[in-house]
């Protein structure tokens, strides 16, 4: 079966090869050097920020059970983070439009160092504190960076295309090409080097230290709402009012939870799926294969956006059935493959139809990431962009905290079913985002905030 995984691999890799180098005029985007050079340095850093967090995961789990955690103690764990990234991350991701974006940029350095120095301690009050921190990290890692990126974007006057640009490539390198290099090197420190499961959280944590030091020698601030007298919870509100006056903004938040909480709930089954009866499956190998399927997506948004004639909110109405019918692959070989009841071995034929399936909704992934940023700085407005990206990771944390909680209260066919269900409901949400995008832009929320509230004297 070693041969199986191979050939996946090899394919996919192949495939992305051609992608890349048969991109002609029409797939590539003519930008400027200036825009280049702006370029490359936010990959540069947002690369090292991967690296960092691709580095701890495959491991956070095997290192809690060598300090002689059971099941049920990892998993209080891993709900703590999410729970953190929701109630902390929320508040702390949210300053950034007010306190400054590459003020929380930092701050995710500092907060992510701090999470890794916790790993060294086999306490787990100590171990608690670290997923804490790790929780808030995580939350400013998919908003600070972001929200920084499209402010200084604009900022310096380039054009609004060639942040899709940005996007793809990020995604490409940071969710691609990184993870997979961030799994081979922590693979060699923990196996080859026999540096301990501690070793890649060091090592995540110089890479987080790099990347701070470039951020403070050669970014500059920018930030949302700068109004002196609005406290946190006004900014909330403020937030909240745009999402209900504005439809597009509310459905790009539905959109994105369904997605993102169907993708988390799939990390945590894909591996009982492909060893119902404890097959030897080689772990590190398939999720280099996934990534590399990531990579494949982010290469096809990258053709996609560079098409100006092709809106995103069309082709992603596409991606999100594809991806549901994917996810219907573990219900299926359930009752068109005759299972075995054989312990151990190499995977089993089922397996391997899942397997490719899983590719294709990695794929899938590849194209949600670049596609969900581009529709994000089209629609959230700027005054709010940080805190209103994390509102929409609230329902997202309560989701993965009730599945974490239940994941073995129900048969992994019908997490999956579930996980099908919501994709093809963001599908349908994201063919009304699609009908109301050639409508006009809606008034700006605080403007229609503020009309609201003087309307009684007009009368």
């Amino acid at each position: 079966m070693e041969l199986f995984y191979y050939t996946v691999f090899g394919g996919l890799a192949a495939i992305v090869a051609v992608l890349e180098l048969s991109k002609n005029n029409k797939d590539r985007i003519n930008t400027s050097s200036a825009f280049n050079s702006f370029k490359n340095s936010y990959l540069l850093v947002y690369s090292l920020m991967m690296a960092g967090d691709w580095l701890q995961g495959p491991y956070v789990y095997y290192l809690y059970s060598t300090y002689g955690y059971g099941k049920g103690e990892i998993g209080q764990l891993f709900i703590a983070g999410f729970g953190s990234s929701m109630l902390f991350g929320t508040i702390v991701g949210s300053l950034a439009d007010k306190q400054g974006r590459k003020r929380a940029c930092v701050t995710y350095c500092i907060t992510y160092i701090l999470s890794c120095i916790t790993k060294h301690s086999p306490q787990y009050k100590v171990l608690m504190l670290g997923r804490i921190l790790g929780g808030i990290a995580t939350s400013l890692l998919f908003s600070a960076f972001e929200s920084w990126l499209v402010a200084e974007h604009n900022k310096r006057g380039f054009e609004q295309q060639w942040l899709s640009l940005t996007f793809s490539k990020a995604i490409f390198l940071g969710n691609g090409l990184v993870a997979i290099v961030a799994g081979l090197f922590g693979n060699v420190l923990v196996d080859t080097l026999a540096l301990g499961p501690v070793a890649p959280f060091d090592a995540a944590a110089c890479f987080l230290a790099i990347g701070m030091a470039v951020i403070l020698s050669s970014w500059t601030e920018n930030y949302g709402d700068t109004s002196e007298n609005k406290d946190l919870l006004t900014q909330f509100r403020g937030a909240a009012v745009a999402i209900a006056s504005d439809e597009k903004i509310a459905l790009l938040g539905a959109i994105q939870s369904l997605f993102e909480g169907s993708m988390y709930t799939f990390v945590f089954l894909w591996t009982p799926a492909l060893s119902p009866n404890d097959e030897d499956i080689p772990h590190g190998f398939i999720f280099a294969t996934f990534m590399l399927s990531s990579m494949l997506g982010s290469s096809i948004a990258s053709k996609l956006m560079a098409r100006s004639a092709l809106r995103v909110e069309s082709y992603m109405q596409l991606v999100f059935a594809v991806s549901s019918a994917a996810l219907l692959l573990p219900i299926l070989t359930t009752f068109l493959v005759v299972p075995t009841k054989v312990k151990g071995g190499s995977i089993s034929f089922a397996g391997c139809v899942q397997l490719l399936g899983f590719c294709v909704f990695e794929s899938c992934v590849g194209i949600f990431w670049p596609s969900i940023m581009k529709m994000r700085s089209q629609y959230i407005p700027e005054e709010a962009r940080s805190t209103i990206m994390n509102f929409f990771r609230i329902p997202l944390n309560i989701f993965v905290c009730v599945v974490l909680y239940n994941v073995n209260a129900f048969p992994i066919t019908v997490m999956f079913g579930m996980c099908s269900i919501f994709l093809m409901v963001a599908c349908i949400l994201q063919r009304r985002l699609m009908a109301i995008a050639e409508k006009p832009k809606t008034e700006d929320w605080q403007l229609k905030e503020r009309d609201t509230e003087t309307e009684p004297l007009n009368l």
